[in-house]
């Protein structure tokens, strides 16, 4: 569907928990954090109901987020209803990636299309740093880092599978930053991520695309632009020689796409945002269990998409008003 900038909306980033087994310091607060409890998510027949008129509407494309979605359970019987009963085309999962080799035969046979993983660096101190060291389920032996590269190992040897590396930029040296780029020579698809001015992130400071660009060019030459649409999302790419996968960027601050946006959020207690700053939206969870009809859902939904702000104001001096304060484990990342 169009909004009122006539800006195709085909995209919806769902959250089905906001719970995470580790603690971003982007992300999630670190002191003690109070999560939703069980009866404010949204159930599964809740979202595929929504979902089923976002179909009827044309989103078409879903990505399933968290806090971590796989520590909600039975998440591939949710993908599997996404894509046979509201005719979803494409159902994408972001995550951490430790609990990703012990469940991605099921999320994959339940007709999973891609996978992203959130990895900001190969260095296993730094790594415990940016994510709070928590411990990997079920083997608390284990390093997490390890758990992360052997699902993703496992990711790329699936047929059909699209495997993304999401690398939030912040304060990573160019030797880090060149290792997770060295993943694309096997095929991965690296993503550089300028962190966005949410919650725990408004604080913190970033690398820029240009920086990121100017360490591969002065590495590995010149790194030309990939025409190809690769995903539903607002990346760009770029090619290196001798790489397998491409290298792409995510700059909502530098190189702002608000223009070509196409993308929504529902949180995992059935919020619909149409724009990531800002906290307006709907309630859906409330409407939903209250009985309104499917038509009135469907007005209301399509009237918040069409309403879709023209533009984020991230990085301005004033903030605009209703500017969102929740955190990014808290909408859905």
């Amino acid at each position: 569907m169009l909004d009122q900038y006539s800006r195709n909306i085909d995209y919806i980033r769902i959250s089905v928990t906001d719970r995470c087994n580790l603690r971003c310091v982007y992300c999630m607060p670190q002191t003690c954090k109070t999560y939703l409890g069980q009866e404010e998510l949204l159930t599964y027949d809740e979202i595929v109901k929504l979902a089923g008129i976002y179909r009827s509407l044309g989103i078409k494309n879903v990505k399933l987020t968290g806090g971590e979605p796989l520590v909600r359970e039975h998440v591939d019987e949710l993908i599997f209803r996404l894509k046979e009963e509201c005719g979803m085309e494409k159902v994408t999962l972001t995550t951490n990636g430790i609990l990703l080799e012990q469940q991605l035969d099921g999320l994959v046979k339940a007709g999973l299309d891609g996978v992203n993983i959130s990895l900001d660096t190969l260095n296993p101190e730094h790594y415990n740093s940016l994510t709070g060291g928590c411990h990997v389920d079920r083997n608390p032996s284990d390093g997490n880092l390890e758990a992360v590269l052997r699902g993703m190992r496992k990711a790329q040897k699936q047929a059909g599978i699209s495997v993304k590396v999401n690398c939030v930029l912040m304060h990573q040296t160019r030797e880090e930053l060149l290792a997770l780029a060295e993943l694309a020579k096997d095929g991965v698809n690296v993503r550089f991520i300028e962190l966005m001015p949410i919650g725990q992130g408004k604080e913190k400071h970033t690398l820029k695309e240009a920086e990121v660009k100017h360490i591969l060019s002065e590495t590995y030459g010149t790194i030309r632009p990939c025409e190809e649409k690769l995903g539903s999302g607002p990346a760009h790419y770029r090619k290196i020689d001798g790489f397998e996968g491409k290298i792409g960027f995510i700059s909502a601050i530098s190189h702002k796409f608000c223009s070509g946006c196409n993308r929504v959020r529902m949180t995992a207690d059935g919020f619909l945002k149409p724009c990531l700053q800002y906290e307006t939206g709907m309630d859906l969870r409330t409407l939903l269990r209250d009985g309104v009809s499917d038509a009135e859902l469907k007005a209301q939904i399509e009237t918040i998409i069409t309403q879709k702000p023209k533009c984020h104001h991230f990085g301005e001096m004033n903030e605009p008003e209703q500017t969102e304060h929740r955190g990014m484990s808290e909408i859905g990342g």
